[in-house]
């Protein structure tokens, strides 16, 4: 056994982030963006349908030269979509993302199919759009209640 106390080891330094070895008890943690967290859901699952797309048509037209462009920009597409989930707590990313689904709707004019993943994607995103940023503004409203019920009650203690 080592004389060292729980937490202290050498090589906690080294595997924890910032995050965890800034971390005091009692420390508050930033809320999580329930809108950038559903909206980066839906880009991923995007990113996966346009790469089986861009390979689904690559085998089709194989042997033509539109294939290898095909399988090129859905691939293109699909990073994009998942380098958008880095900016979907900005406005710019909200609107990358609607664009993508404007992109997508467009793949039915090579696979008419693409029509009902398309709209499914689109009314996805639409929804974790709204959803998403409802719930945030919810989160915020109920943490502001809160600190401030904190500040008018500061001789009540926690549950423990």
């Amino acid at each position: 056994m080592s004389d060292q106390q729980p937490g202290r080891e050498s090589w906690r330094t080294a595997r924890e982030t910032k995050a965890q070895r800034e971390w005091t008890p009692g420390q508050e943690r930033k809320a999580r963006s329930i809108r950038a967290t559903f909206t980066s859901a839906v880009l991923v699952m995007e990113a996966l349908v346009l790469v089986f797309f861009g390979l689904a048509l690559f085998g089709i037209h194989r042997g033509e030269p539109i294939a290898a462009w095909i399988l090129g920009l859905s691939l293109a597409l699909a990073v994009v979509a998942v380098l958008t989930c880095a900016l979907v707590r900005k406005p710019v990313g909200i609107w990358i993302g609607w664009g993508l689904q404007v992109l997508l709707l467009f793949g039915a004019f090579l696979e008419y199919t693409m029509l009902i993943v398309g709209i499914g994607f689109g009314l996805a995103w639409w929804y974790a759009v709204t959803k998403g940023g409802q719930i945030d503004r919810e989160n915020r409203r109920r943490a502001e209640a809160e600190a401030r019920w904190r500040a008018e009650h500061p001789d009540a203690g926690t549950a423990g």
